[in-house]
């Protein structure tokens, strides 16, 4: 005797439902998404120009609408210290539990002159940090003007690639290389990149990011 075709359509229609249902296994939740924190200074903190312009802001436009998922945190503070981002990075990995940090601070130490080598210690100490929460790092070398004779600048200098080199995570070149000597990339201080300069900084992070993003 033929089934009934109210019992065939049922079965056809659950078959097809089943097929619609998405595998799991194919569901990334983890290397497809999560938080990238950038603790910095003025720099990253968009001083002297809106919040929207700077390369902070606009590094997470780019991560919304290239790579889903991700986002980007700004915990930068204008005249921030390494010693006072130390201080204030454990409440940001609790809040955000970041896979990646970046980590751009150091120019206001050494434009205070202070010593060398507190402040390579802090920032090894905040990379440290971060990898233990399970982040992966990226450390911005900064430069600064030769106000305090030749050897405190090379020593400034040279800090941030033995930094890197002992935490094992990768240096971005001079953040400010493209823009720092062009002035009407910086604003009247000399110190602050404008507006037009920020997505020449994006484009100084992103090709040391990507790479992260994959992992």
């Amino acid at each position: 005797m033929p089934k009934p075709i109210t019992a065939v359509v049922i079965i056809a229609l659950l078959f097809m439902s089943a097929l619609a249902q998405p595998a799991m296994g194919n569901v990334s939740t983890s290397a497809s998404s999560g938080t990238v924190v950038v603790l910095g200074d003025s720099i990253s903190a968009a001083y002297g120009i809106q919040r929207e312009q700077g390369w902070v802001h606009l590094l997470d436009q780019y991560l919304t609408a290239n790579h889903p998922g991700w986002r980007v945190v700004n915990a930068s503070i204008s005249g921030e210290t390494t010693g006072g981002g130390l201080a204030r990075l454990p409440g940001v990995l609790d809040s955000v539990a970041p896979k990646i940090v970046i980590v751009e601070l150091g120019g206001n130490d050494g434009l205070r002159g202070y010593p060398v080598q507190k402040m390579k210690d802090n920032l090894l100490r905040i990379l440290e940090l971060s990898h233990a929460q399970g982040a992966s790092t990226l450390l911005a070398e900064m430069q600064i003007p030769p106000n305090y004779g030749r050897r405190y600048t090379e020593a400034f200098r040279a800090s941030f690639k033995d930094v890197a080199t002992t935490a094992n995570t990768e240096l971005i070149p001079f953040l400010l290389e493209e823009v720092a000597l062009q002035p009407e990339f910086m604003q009247n201080d000399g110190i602050h990149p404008t507006a037009a300069a920020q997505p020449l900084i994006v484009d100084a992070v992103l090709p040391y990011l990507l790479p992260l993003l994959r992992q």
